[in-house]
């Protein structure tokens, strides 16, 4: 059964069936085509990883020998740092690479950049890039794994892995659980990889957002008909057991898709006046950086309810398993 392909605003929906089980993953690029059986393999390996994380001696020689390059052609914290250290704890060899300073910069091609790393010896690529699409790319002209860090508005499925983690490790479950993502969907690769991983792990996920930030309701439908979409975030906040807070860009703003950013608090932030008077087992999310006073309150970011830390740590620990799942 071939795969199909939807784009909105330069970013790809894949909607491929998931692969069979006796196969072995190479790469991670997205989580469209991730059955619900290997999800939850990579979350349980996790716990496992989660539990080595514990130790006084936070190290296993689980991929002792192996060449991991980490590419990232965009700045990122959370995420490098994160696979670095789940790099190391496997007591795998690290390469930080960075366009800036690079033969990219003189006029290489990036698949001869990573050709170039195969011939250096390379066995997997964990892969940032401001275009969609280019760790598929990349996946074509190398042998080894490549795992998608993060490409253009496509896909994040390393972050939506965690935030699957998560909801399982402090709920016990994802499944029939009601997820609100609200914010800057239509620009976002949290959400897109964030919906395949809920909708196929049996959440009820709402989108909320304004129109100018949702885009056609209809990709939506199409390639998650069981997503609801709202504008009103009150009203979509009544019985949800998480909320996913996404980072709103002050480009937004300058484009013209907001009145201001003091508009789009009043009616789309998270504050701790909205929270008060919903139940306090209501979890918050926000996959970071986060911009403190537009589109989640300091107070919120830090509350009992809170699990951005937890998202941080629990990132640790499902890179590494999913580093360990590839190296077979």
């Amino acid at each position: 059964m071939p795969a199909t392909e939807t784009l909105i605003d330069g970013a790809v929906a894949r909607s491929t069936p998931p692969p069979p089980e006796t196969v072995r993953r190479r790469h991670v690029l997205d989580l469209d085509d991730f059955s619900r059986e290997e999800i939850g393999e990579v979350l349980d390996t996790a716990e496992s990883m989660k539990e080595v994380l514990s130790r006084e001696i936070k190290q296993v020689p689980a991929l002792r020998g192996k060449n991991i390059v980490n590419m990232f052609f965009e700045e990122s914290t959370r995420t490098r740092i994160s696979f670095e250290l789940a790099a190391r704890a496997l007591s795998a060899n690290v390469v930080n690479f960075t366009a800036k300073g690079s033969s990219v910069e003189k006029g290489e091609s990036l698949a001869d950049t990573v050709r170039t790393l195969q011939a250096l010896g390379a066995d997997m690529i964990v892969m940032r890039h401001s275009h969609s699409g280019a760790p598929y790319m990349v996946a074509q002209h190398f042998r080894g794994s490549v795992l998608n860090a993060g490409d253009g508005r496509h896909a994040h499925p390393t972050q939506a892995l965690l935030d699957l983690y998560t909801i399982r490790e402090k709920l016990g479950r994802v499944e029939g659980t009601k997820v609100v993502i609200v914010g800057d969907v239509v620009h976002s690769r949290v959400a897109r990889s964030n919906l395949w991983g809920l909708t196929r792990m049996g959440a009820k996920v709402t989108l909320c957002a304004p129109p100018t930030l949702l885009g056609p309701q209809q990709f939506w439908k199409t390639t998650w008909p069981q997503v609801n979409i709202s504008h009103n975030l009150d009203e979509s906040l009544e019985g949800a057991d998480v909320v996913m807070a996404l980072r709103l860009q002050k480009e937004r703003q300058q484009a013209g898709l907001l009145p201001s950013l003091r508009e789009y608090s009043r009616f789309f932030a998270l504050t701790a006046e909205r929270l008060e008077h919903l139940d306090n087992r209501l979890l918050v999310m926000h996959p970071g950086p986060m911009n403190e006073g537009v589109e989640i309150d300091p107070d919120v970011a830090t509350s009992t309810q809170s699990l951005i830390e937890e998202q941080v740590t629990n990132g640790v620990a499902v890179r590494m398993a999913l580093l360990y799942r590839l190296a077979g």
